[in-house]
Order: C-alpha cells, then sequence, then structure tokens
C-alpha cells in the first residue's frame, strides 16, 4: 500500500546548520548565533512526534548519538527506506558527515518488530561520487512501483538503474530547477505521491518532453495533479506525506509554514485525500533545510 500508520523519527542531539550541505541545498539559512538551535529543533521535534501519536500513527523515535557528529540526523528518509516484501536499502549521501547517520543499531531495532527479510546497501557509490538520498531523491508510487526523481548532484542515474534493477520499480527521471535555475536538491520538496493524487510543482520542470511524459505517467497511475508554484516550494508545501492512521483515517502530514503557503482550491482539493496535520517546523526547515516529510522514515515492513 502506498500508505502506513507506522515511521521512526530520530530525535536530533547536535542539530545544526550543516556547512557541507549547503552548496546543494538552496533551502538552507544560517540562523543568528544566538539562537540556540539545538533547543529549538527538540521542542519542534518533540511537538512533531507528539502530535502525530495523538492522532494514531505508530511513531517509533530513535535517539541520536553525541558522536559522530550528525547535524541531519533528523532527517532518516535520505539514508533509509523499507519495503513491503522485507527489503531495507541504504543510500549513498553526498555528505561526508552524513554518512554516519547509517545506523545498524536502529535496523536491528526495526528487526525486533518488523520483519528483515534481506539489507541491500547501495552505500558502496560513495566510492564512486555517485550518490542517491533515498525517499528524498526518489518520491515513489509503491502502489504502481514507480519512482520518480528529479536529477540533482544528490540523485545519479547509475544509482536509480541499480534501485529499479533490485526493486522491480520503473524510473521517471526529469529536471527541476529553482527560482534562480539551479537544481532542486531533492524530488521530495517538490513532488508528494498519496495514494490518490501527486501534488506537483510543474513550473520547475523546464524541458516540454519530460513534463509531458511526466503527466503522461501520472495519469496512467489514475492519480489527480494538484499543483504548486515555485514561490510555494520555497515554504515546503511540496515536503508532505500521506499517512493513514490506526484507525484506517487519511492523513497528510505537513509544516505549518507549508500549510499558510497553500491557497484554498489546494487546501480544498488536498482535504479530499486526507485530513491535513500541520505542525510549526521553522528552526528546522531554516537551518536544515527540510521540512515535516524529511522528518519520517516510513515503515512500510511486514509486521513479526
Amino acid at each position: 500500500m502506498q500508505t502506513t500508520s507506522s515511521i521512526f523519527m530520530v530525535r536530533p542531539v547536535k542539530f545544526d546548520f550543516n556547512q557541507e550541505t549547503e552548496h546543494s541545498n538552496a533551502f538552507q539559512r544560517r540562523l543568528p548565533g544566538y539562537l540556540n538551535v539545538q533547543d529549538a529543533a527538540v521542542q519542534e521535534f518533540d511537538n512533531f512526534a507528539e502530535i502525530l501519536k495523538s492522532n494514531d500513527i505508530d511513531v517509533v523515535v530513535f535517539e541520536d548519538t553525541p558522536e559522530p557528529h550528525t547535524p541531519d540526523s533528523i532527517f532518516p528518509n535520505n539514508w533509509i527506506s523499507t519495503h513491503e516484501d522485507g527489503s531495507v536499502y541504504l543510500y549513498p549521501m553526498e555528505a561526508e558527515n552524513r554518512r554516519y547517520e547509517r545506523r545498524t543499531d536502529l535496523i536491528r531495532a526495526l528487526g525486533s518488530r518488523f520483519l528483515i527479510k534481506e539489507l541491500r546497501d547501495l552505500s558502496y557509490f560513495e566510492d564512486q561520487n555517485r550518490y542517491l538520498e533515498g525517499t528524498g531523491s526518489m518520491v515513489l508510487d509503491r502502489d504502481n512501483k514507480i519512482a520518480y526523481a528529479c536529477l540533482s548532484p544528490r540523485t545519479d542515474t547509475v544509482v536509480l538503474k541499480k534501485f529499479a534493477e533490485l526493486s522491480g520499480y520503473s524510473i521517471v527521471c526529469f529536471h527541476a530547477l529553482d527560482n534562480h535555475s539551479k537544481a532542486i536538491y531533492h524530488t521530495n520538496v517538490m513532488m508528494c505521491v498519496g495514494a490518490k493524487f501527486i501534488l506537483l510543482c510543474m513550473e520547475a520542470i523546464k524541458d516540454k518532453d519530460e513534463k509531458n511524459l511526466l503527466i503522461k505517467k501520472i495519469h496512467s497511475a489514475d492519480k489527480q495533479i494538484i499543483e504548486i508554484t515555485l514561490a510555494q516550494i520555497l515554504k515546503f508545501a511540496g515536503n508532505m506525506l500521506q499517512l493513514k492512521n490506526r484507525k484506517n483515517e487519511d492523513l497528510i502530514v505537513l509544516s505549518e509554514q507549508a500549510f499558510q503557503a497553500l491557497n484554498d482550491k489546494q487546501i480544498d482539493q488536498l482535504s479530499k485525500y486526507g485530513r491535513l496535520v500541520h505542525i510549526p517546523l521553522n528552526t528546522i526547515e531554516t537551518a536544515g533545510g527540510g521540512s515535516a516529510r524529511c522528518m519520517i522514515a516510513e515503515i512500510h515492513l511486514p509486521n513479526l
């Protein structure tokens, strides 16, 4: 199924602006030095996790470790994905300090509750300077086994091909540019795939052939397209995730900033597919350059 009620999140211990990622992540901003970024981020994280739990989502919270320093550990969806067939994928990360986020103890902990049949580690591509940062680089249509990916320094076609070979997914690649004609670093800031909808910034895709192929593929998957603008993705309006809680209720999770950026028509369109749950994440979004979806690693593994 496209959606799940089980997720895991990583509570940060040294969240901060990551100098190693700023060259490719145009969403990051340095916060004033007098602010305690870690404390503010933990407050936002804890509030986010509690709100999800209060909405009947099964949230597994793992604690980050002080060493090695991993300023972006709060975004676990970039290094791991889990799948209905019991497979777990580990991904090659561009920034060296993000590679330490891959933790075997977390995988073992997941294995104590869920069935893991096979671990497929793609991190060896880092030796070739090729990267694919999980469900940041790819937005997965799990029902139709389609992986959508906008190409960037963090999303390499060779690694995408290997993922397709191992997983059975078909790959739909395209180029997406921000309002400064810079490659958008992760697909999940401009695109969200739900069970019956796809939210997408068409404005970012300049090549007509790529755009037409993408529209054709989405229509073949029988999903409604909900369009957002380049200005809205700067507010993280594309970085949302549909979940289904333990009461079988559809939820669409996004930040407060993202929600405020949507217009009434877009809210009405999305509300047909789930109740919108929006949470303030201003510190995490500003310093980290990621938002609500990035903080959630979905668990699609079978239960033990």
